[in-house]
């Protein structure tokens, strides 16, 4: 009896060496500017070669303007990051989704499962901590170093070290307005932002097996802030519909061949697990983060703990420290705090049902006279299917800023960035000391939340699911 992380771990293994690691084959290589340009540069001077191009798949993200029109960075070496890519990806015979005609371009995390190169079964690497989103498909997925991606590059390989397992049973159903951000929040707010650490993390349930794609996706994304590599979600009924007709997943008769063999990874009824948490799904109520980690969160109607309730010395400093740096304090309400900005995107929430989520809260109002809210779609595919719905149009009118796809604020490498001091509710990941800029301060939220918050000029959360 397996688990399905023992399933796909095992099938991926070529060799046992010394050390205690495996040696793992690797099905699919995704790369983007900040990290990939350097390792193949690295690769180049050692003159190697590309072992399977066709199975590295370059997009530009991470540096990539935002701003309407644009056609590469907004600084000079931003966009000299963006041509050497480009000029890589030739060279080398390395697929690219790039801002022209073809219409792929987008945030790694984000095209790899609507591309359908995001496979249940598959091995995933990427230079990229969130690279554990993937995992919702079913698929053994993990973020590398840039130094291992030369690796992977050279040999379609990788070296890793089998970590323990884990899995969190979300037990019962979430109440109206709750969604996966908050689930994975409120997890992490319960066992900490270490207590997945060493441990590939299942997430199992039937709150879990009622998530859409997207929903799977979003909690997933946010397993390495639990301190867990992988996030796992067996793959089902839902996951066959979200991927048949993709462009890179299998067609006809050989989806039908795929979809056989996938229903076959699920977790074996009596597998062991080396660590399990049991979550009341009811019991979750909408979340924002109070502090300068995942952990640091809150419920709406609760507030902000006093650090010296804390018995653990570490967490007492941090919890400290946190609240002078976010300008917060013990005993007080989120709701309190006006915003400055606004942030609707990154790989944790840009993808359309995010979208249709905060439309159709924002259609019919305004943003606040004091924030600065911003919608970033995760990919071309999203932003051209939004259009398509009006969404775009709604979040226009209603004041927000609507850009072209990329990671852009959620880590600020191209230059979008949160003012020193400035506060922004974020639907990103990572809230950080610096994570969106020198001095800014990050709450981290749902799509509902941000777009709520928007509208009030504060941190505020629409009604159901919130404090009842």
């Amino acid at each position: 009896m397996k688990t399905l992380f023992d399933k796909l771990w095992d099938s991926h293994t070529i060799a046992h060496l010394a050390g205690g690691a495996d040696l793992l084959q690797v099905d699919r290589h995704l790369m983007h500017e900040l990290t990939g340009v350097e390792a193949v540069h690295v690769l180049e001077r050692r003159g190697l070669g590309v072992d399977s191009p066709a199975l590295t798949f370059a997009t530009l993200d991470h540096v990539i303007s935002t701003l309407p029109g644009r056609r590469a960075g907004d600084a000079a070496w931003s966009t000299d990051m963006v041509d050497a890519m480009r000029a890589q990806a030739t060279h080398h015979a390395i697929p690219i989704f790039d801002i022209g005609n073809e219409g792929q371009q987008g945030i790694v995390h984000v095209i790899g499962p609507e591309l359908g190169l995001s496979l249940p079964g598959t091995s995933i690497v990427c230079a990229d901590s969130h690279t554990c989103t993937h995992g919702a498909m079913g698929a053994l997925a993990f973020g590398i170093g840039s130094t291992e991606v030369v690796h992977v590059l050279a040999t379609q390989t990788i070296r890793q070290k089998r970590p323990k397992t884990m899995r969190v049973l979300f037990n019962g159903r979430l109440r109206e307005g709750v969604s996966a951000k908050d689930m994975i929040l409120y997890v992490i707010g319960k066992i900490g932002a270490a207590g997945g650490t060493g441990h590939a993390v299942e997430y199992a349930g039937q709150a879990i097996e009622d998530l859409s794609m997207e929903g799977r996706l979003t909690l997933c994304n946010l397993s390495i802030e639990l301190g867990a590599k992988f996030g796992l979600v067996a793959p089902d009924e839902t996951t066959f519909a979200y991927l048949r007709d993709k462009p890179y997943a299998p067609r006809g008769i050989e989806f039908d061949a795929a979809v056989a063999d996938w229903k076959q990874l699920a977790t074996d009824d009596g597998a062991h697990f080396d660590r399990e948490i049991i979550i009341d799904a009811s019991a979750i109520r909408v979340q924002v983060t109070w502090g300068t980690s995942p952990e640091h969160v809150i419920a709406f109607g609760e507030t902000v703990p006093d650090p010296a309730s804390l018995v653990d010395e570490s967490r007492r400093r941090a919890a400290q420290h946190a609240i002078e740096y976010m300008g917060v304090h013990a005993g007080q309400h989120l709701e309190e705090l006006a915003v400055d900005r606004v942030f609707i995107g990154s790989c944790t929430n840009s993808r359309i049902e995010d979208l249709r989520t905060a439309a159709r809260i924002v259609e019919g109002h305004h943003v606040a006279r004091n924030v600065k809210a911003w919608v970033v779609p995760g990919s071309l595919m999203v932003a051209r299917q939004a259009h398509e719905e009006g969404l775009d149009d709604i979040f226009r009118i209603a004041g927000f800023e609507w850009r072209e796809p990329g990671c852009s604020m959620c880590v600020g490498a191209n230059g979008d960035i949160v003012g020193r001091g400035e506060r922004c509710v974020s639907t990103s990941n990572r809230n950080f000391v610096g994570r969106q800029g020198p001095g800014a301060r990050t709450h981290l939220a749902s799509p509902a939340v941000a777009a709520a918050s928007a509208l009030a000029g504060h941190i505020a959360a629409p009604h159901a699911g919130a404090s009842q």
